[in-house]
């Protein structure tokens, strides 16, 4: 019956604004030999036939009396009981109580003759005008040949071992990719035990990688338990789309920028959703205050946003989640190795001196009630994870697909993921030498007005308002100057928002960054790009050229770099490291 009550909502007007316990209710509640919501969809001129229609397929035989009968007298007073209960049918005038004309009881729409040509569907003529509306738009995405070298890095090589080229966009953020600590262990786990995991957690991939993985991440946003996944792409949408499905009549709140795996698990849900403007408080307040205190509330955000680089008020979101009876689901994939001082996001940057000192209580991280984060970027390996409480985590491993039907990641994979995350939490070496590069970029690229959108973050988003120039200068970097560095276009940003995404690392010296702002100096030249001043002369947008707009301030201070004591400005302290290291 739980299969009758997902087809029931997904495809009958009237039911589909019914709440899910509601119709378990019924489904459950008998008649005879069928239940109350069967007996209604029987008669249901959408759902009666379809019923038969599955009956027929499933097990060959033709549709009964019963199927194809018109309302029985009992029948009837049955149905009209379902009506009255569910609440959306006025049975006595016929109608819909939300609108919609209701269709006589046995009375089956007729689909309308559709004309055949006699030539079957041209499938590739299908995909080729769908690949022509990409180029015309010129939001058709390019692959370039790029192998990064571990040895070299941030040194990679294209389609030959000779061609040298710069990665300036991996989100490999500390590369801990290659991380000595985490190959050695990889290659130990691998000759020990295989390259593959052997099935699905439930089955035959459960093992001590799994769970020596699982309480790492648990311990480091210190939290009671932790889920791993294939990726975080799959945690977002396999615990977004069990939390709003399951919980009865949920209602999302998802920020206007978050990412694609968030958005795809709300509307797998089938739960209602609301947006909200990217990172304010109070549209978001106005729009919990719309809602019934005791409907469950899940208010999905992100910490950095990855191509503006913005970043998240946390505080503000837990507060009117606490104010309004919600919970926080915090996406902490950009941040996770990034910041804090044990580098568990942006949560515990928060409270940077209480994490620093194994005081976690009562921290913004520990109000957050759900974090998700990945181990793909500032780690170095692939995967993605969940962390919460030890029932809530229990929950999705029990009832999300999307956990349950996916092969395991390999061992090797995990005790690796686990070696970087413990190698992070024992050094912030690699987060001071990323933030002190990105600084000196950011502020290489501001004293010659190149467009970066103002974030205090570790992305530096170089805006060019063109998808086409985009590509352009792109390919110009990559050709003449060996520097890679993708265009970002729709639809990962809006149309006329395209830019590069530019991410230092910690390999990314003075003398590197110093070629790449030369290099996007003359792309820039070359191209006519607009400048900071040209986008002021139009109002501004993206943050880029907008007056009387306070600075923004880094999310590390120069305390936690350890660049107080000093007036001089952040290049010259970072070439000072760099001299004495």
């Amino acid at each position: 019956m739980e299969f009758l009550v997902r087809q029931s909502r997904a495809i009958c007007p009237f039911l589909h604004k019914t709440s899910p316990s509601t119709l378990r209710s019924l489904a459950t509640a008998s008649s005879g030999s069928a239940s109350q919501l069967q007996l209604a969809a029987s008669e249901c001129p959408v759902m009666g036939p379809a019923m038969a229609s599955r009956r027929q397929y499933s097990t060959g035989s033709k549709p009964t009396a019963f199927e194809h009968s018109t309302a029985a007298p009992a029948r009837e007073q049955s149905l009209d009981a379902v009506h009255a209960k569910v609440g959306v049918f006025d049975t006595s005038k016929g109608i819909c109580k939300h609108g919609m004309a209701a269709i006589n009881a046995g009375e089956v729409a007729k689909k309308p003759v559709v004309e055949h040509s006699g030539k079957a569907f041209d499938y590739e003529q299908f995909y080729s005008e769908e690949l022509n509306k990409k180029h015309k738009d010129k939001s058709y995405r390019y692959f370039n040949n790029i192998n990064r070298l571990a040895r070299e890095f941030p040194k990679a090589h294209t389609h030959t071992e000779e061609d040298r080229v710069t990665v300036w966009c991996s989100n490999d953020y500390l590369g801990m990719s290659k991380n000595q600590q985490v190959l050695e262990t990889m290659h130990n786990t691998l000759n020990k035990y295989g390259a593959g995991a052997g099935g699905t957690r439930n089955i035959a991939g459960h093992n001590k990688h799994a769970i020596e993985l699982e309480e790492s991440l648990a311990k480091l946003h210190s939290k009671e338990a932790a889920l791993v996944f294939s990726s975080c792409y799959v945690a977002n949408d396999a615990t977004l789309s069990t939390l709003g499905s399951k919980l009865p009549n949920c209602v999302i709140l998802s920020d206007q920028l978050n990412h694609a795996s968030m958005i795809q698990g709300i509307r797998h849900s089938g739960t209602r959703k609301i947006v909200f403007k990217h990172n304010d408080m109070a549209d978001l307040e106005s729009k919990l205050q719309s809602l019934p205190i005791d409907v469950p509330k899940i208010i999905a955000f992100e910490s950095v946003y990855s191509m503006c680089g913005s970043v998240a008020p946390i505080e503000k979101i837990c507060d009117l989640a606490e104010k309004y009876g919600a919970i926080t689901f915090l996406d902490e994939v950009h941040a996770v190795g990034m910041y804090g001082p044990n580098g568990a996001g942006v949560a515990e940057h928060l409270d940077f001196d209480a994490h620093a000192n194994g005081l976690p209580k009562g921290t913004v991280q520990d109000r957050v009630d759900i974090i998700t984060g990945t181990l793909g970027k500032a780690f170095g390996t692939v995967g993605g994870y969940i962390a919460g409480s030890s029932r809530f985590v229990d929950m999705i491993r029990s009832l999300a697909p999307g956990f349950i039907f996916t092969t395991s990641l390999p061992p090797a994979v995990m005790a690796g993921a686990r070696t970087a995350i413990e190698y992070q939490q024992k050094t912030s070496s690699d987060r001071v030498g990323q933030q002190v590069n990105t600084r000196y970029v950011k502020s290489r690229l501001g004293e010659l007005g190149i467009p970066v959108i103002p974030n205090p973050s570790h992305i530096v988003p170089l805006l060019v308002g063109d998808a086409e120039t985009a590509k352009i200068a792109s390919d110009i970097l990559l050709e003449r100057f060996d520097i890679y560095v993708q265009a970002i276009n729709y639809p990962t940003v809006p149309v006329g928002e395209e830019r590069l995404r530019i991410t230092p690392t910690p390999g990314h010296n003075v003398e590197l960054s110093d070629k790449l702002v030369s290099a996007v100096e003359t792309v820039w030249n070359e191209l006519g790009i607009k400048r900071v001043s040209d986008w002021e002369a139009v109002g501004g947008l993206a943050g880029v050229g907008v007056k009387g707009a306070a600075p923004v301030e880094p999310m590390w201070t120069d305390a936690q770099l350890g660049l107080t004591g000093t007036a001089k400005p952040v290049y010259e302290e970072k070439i000072a490291l760099e001299a004495t290291a």
